[in-house]
């Protein structure tokens, strides 16, 4: 992700405003609350972004492997004399940084007192689940040792005796798949005459194609936006034996707009690719197998299709402003997370902000209405799929792709 010392001040103008929307955990602090934020990765950073943060890293790989805040220079001494040295060296595994992240947070951030807020990012499964697919023993070991680090958490709150107070939200940021087939799309572009790169050393050319692979999608971005090209790009992909679904910035038969899926923005790609996925089973007998981009190789986990395994991800809450023993069949997505949370504290969420409060798993809440949705069909040679987009409370939900029969209606 780059070196954090850019995103911790990279938002903020001169007179001291941030630029954009702030995160709910700064909205939360805004509001007077303490905040503890730990993680293993680099995308715990962003949460707070103007905090006094401290972080350690692997110097060959851009990889945050701890991160914390509010931590100044002297705090930071005093936790490694409470914990033990942090651990940036590449021999320590992630189950240890892990364990080391969730002792940092109940040790040391809970010493006194539990704030008001508390964030614990970890690393699992999403790396064993990556480097050796979804059911793989290493991946079943990393669970446990996750269920292990929340069995610390929820220890850590009975012994401040603040268990049943606090809620508590246990989250994936995605599903997972593996990996039938890595394609090279750069490679097979230039093969049939287009000009493209994962990277240009000098200006590209009109027309020429950027390539942005992100594991089961690929984000494809047109010098100047021909349109010729964007075209002649979108019927070479249609053609292919591996795209599950297109979508474009400018409306193209047999695609689907990006603003449909809420994408589109201005500096957004011109044409975006979910790869294939089926209900295959993998060499562990786990079902859920896509096509990828070659960041990984065949047999190895990845995510980011619109495949249901990818979709569909972990959230679960529980705490004393949820019902007991309830399962939402609503529409839901992480997305909501932030505005609920903001809701709990009673902290008005900004207007501009997406997502919605969860109101129908929450007690003393009523519940939403379904109020529409969307079907969106496509068709590329003997490949047919369906999106659907429904709508709930005010929020609109992608559901996963759903391959279709040839001749189904």
């Amino acid at each position: 992700m780059g070196d954090p010392d850019s995103i911790k001040r990279g938002d903020e103008v001169s007179d001291g405003k941030y630029l954009g929307l702030p995160t709910f955990v700064e909205s939360l602090r805004a509001a007077g609350k303490k905040v503890a934020l730990v993680g293993v990765k680099s995308v715990a950073i962003l949460f707070d972004r103007h905090n006094d943060w401290t972080y350690v890293r692997i110097r060959a790989k851009p990889l945050t492997i701890f991160a914390a805040a509010p931590l100044a220079p002297s705090a930071r001494e005093e936790m490694i004399n409470v914990l033990g040295p942090i651990l940036d060296d590449p021999g320590a595994n992630s189950m240890q940084r892990n364990h080391f992240a969730t002792r940092a947070l109940t040790e040391f951030f809970w010493r006194d007192s539990v704030p008001d807020f508390s964030l614990l990012w970890l690393s699992e499964p999403d790396l064993a689940e990556h480097n050796f697919a979804p059911g793989s023993p290493e991946a079943i070991a990393a669970i446990k040792a996750v269920d292990d680090d929340l069995a610390m958490v929820l220890s850590a709150l009975e012994k401040k005796k603040v268990r049943d107070s606090t809620d508590i939200f246990v989250v994936s940021d995605h599903g997972f798949s593996t990996i039938r087939r890595s394609i090279d799309v750069v490679a097979l572009l230039n093969k049939a005459g287009f000009r493209a790169a994962k990277e240009f050393s000098d200006k590209p050319n009109p027309g020429d194609i950027l390539v942005a692979g992100n594991g089961g999608s690929v984000l494809f971005y047109v010098r100047d936006h021909d349109r010729k090209i964007t075209q002649r790009l979108v019927d070479w992909l249609e053609k292919s034996d591996f795209v599950g679904m297109l979508f474009t910035r400018d409306k193209i038969g047999g695609t689907v707009s990006l603003d449909q899926i809420q994408i589109d923005t201005p500096d957004g790609a011109d044409v975006v690719m979910a790869f294939r996925s089926s209900e295959e089973k993998n060499q562990f007998g786990v079902a859920g197998m896509i096509d990828a981009d070659w960041n990984r190789k065949a047999g190895e986990g990845t995510h980011a299709t619109l495949s249901r395994f990818d979709v569909n991800n972990t959230f679960v809450a529980a705490g004393p402003d949820f019902r007991r023993g309830s399962e939402a069949w609503e529409p839901t997505g992480n997305i909501d997370i932030a505005p609920t949370i903001l809701a709990i504290f009673g902290t008005n969420a900004s207007k501009s902000m997406d997502g919605r409060r969860l109101d129908n798993g929450m007690d003393g809440r009523s519940e939403g209405q379904r109020i529409g949705g969307r079907t969106l069909d496509v068709e590329y040679g003997t490949w047919r799929a369906r999106l659907e987009i429904t709508s709930f409370s005010g929020s609109s939900y992608i559901e996963a792709e759903k391959p279709l029969p040839k001749n189904s209606k």
